[in-house]
């Protein structure tokens, strides 16, 4: 990994690239990858949802490039889970065994192996991004789609079917089924996506969720799907590693005072913030949008930050920034001003998957690659 030992003279070793501990779970550094589905998994037959060789070859690559815990894409906890015929799941056997080889491979270049359970609610069934996303019919290879309520993501998307509490409770049971397998087949790190939209996020925010039951109308209703999958996710997942949340701090709607339908909110977040702390969540992973179609976001440079930094000081709780984080100057000035615990890279490490050690150099700390790239140094 990374020699923070190896400093320049007088130089401060980097934030950056020092070890994390999370319960007893240590990380080597804090550039991490970030989820990103690559939607490149058989659509059908037995090899529906399992992880092969584009996989493999795709995050060990992140690996080897430094990165001190790689989080898989989100991978769907049921068929009906995916938001793509393509994703990745985690439901027998077969998946299993394909996870632990990923596994063992992120292990063997010194990152901690992490997995994102994710369920897509009322957004599944839709087709690739570059086939231009839009819903896939079940006579097409696609399936009904489920939600908190009867609303539609988006004007062509098909009205959810709203789901019954024991359906909700069938989903949690799938979530702690899933973080189960994940476990077996060797990962570290569970995270569970509520961010973007998904359908823990629907539940959470008043834009998606109309429902008068236990599980809408008040903050406290809206929010008890997550508790109960972190509760679930938690029960089986060992008490000395850690599990993380993903959340988007905002839908970025207007935000009229008292008109809680105007979507979920910053201050949301830092209120779910606590609960999920207290419900044994070790880290929020702060993204932001992705519930409202037309929604105005203007991705600037960390625009995401500072919904990081307002979690970690109201709660003292860990948190990690990501979003146009692309410069290593700018990932340890996000470190050394208190704003974020970790950063976690997408796209840039899409189009650098070394660009951990790059930015070591950069820092002024020595990468320490594997033994078979070391002509390279």
């Amino acid at each position: 990994m990374i020699d923070v030992q190896a400093v320049l003279p007088g130089e401060v070793p980097p934030v950056l690239f020092d070890p994390i501990t999370l319960r007893s779970l240590t990380i080597p550094n804090r550039a991490w990858m970030s989820p990103m589905c690559m939607y490149s998994a058989a659509p059908a037959g037995p090899d529906t949802g399992v992880p092969h060789d584009w996989h493999y070859s795709h995050l060990a690559a992140r690996a080897a490039g430094g990165a001190g815990l790689i989080l898989t894409e989100a991978t769907a906890v049921s068929a009906e889970g995916r938001i793509t015929p393509w994703d990745l799941g985690l439901w027998n056997d077969r998946q299993e065994r394909a996870f632990a080889h990923i596994s063992h491979l992120l292990t063997l270049h010194g990152a901690v192996p992490g997995i994102q359970l994710g369920h897509a609610g009322r957004k599944a069934s839709t087709d690739r991004p570059w086939r231009g996303g839009g819903p896939v019919a079940p006579a097409d290879g696609g399936w009904p789609v489920t939600g908190p309520s009867p609303l539609a993501f988006d004007d062509g998307h098909p009205v959810p079917h709203e789901l019954t509490t024991e359906e909700i409770q069938r989903v949690v049971a799938d979530f702690a089924a899933a973080a189960g397998r994940a476990l077996r087949a060797g990962f570290r790190v569970a995270e569970i996506h509520g961010a973007h939209g998904y359908l823990i996020g629907e539940f959470l925010s008043p834009h998606s969720n109309h429902r008068t039951d236990a599980y809408g109308g008040s903050f406290a209703n809206r929010i008890r799907l997550a508790l109960q999958i972190a509760d679930a996710v938690r029960a089986v997942w060992p008490d000395d590693l850690p599990v993380l949340f993903r959340v988007s701090a905002t839908d970025w709607l207007t935000e009229n005072p008292g008109d809680e339908r105007d979507g979920w909110t910053a201050d949301d977040t830092v209120r779910l913030a606590k609960e999920l702390h207290a419900h044994g969540i070790d880290l929020l992973d702060t993204s932001s949008g992705g519930n409202a179609p037309r929604a105005r976001i203007v991705p600037t440079p960390g625009y995401q930050v500072p919904f990081a930094a307002r979690v970690r000081a109201e709660t003292g709780m860990p948190v990690a920034a990501v979003g146009k984080i692309t410069d290593p100057r700018q990932a340890e000035d996000i470190l050394t001003s208190g704003h974020a615990d970790a950063v976690l890279l997408g796209r840039e490490l899409l189009r650098d998957p070394y660009w951990p050690h790059r930015a070591a150099r950069e820092l002024g700390a020595r990468p320490t690659w594997p033994d078979q790239y070391a002509y390279a140094l």
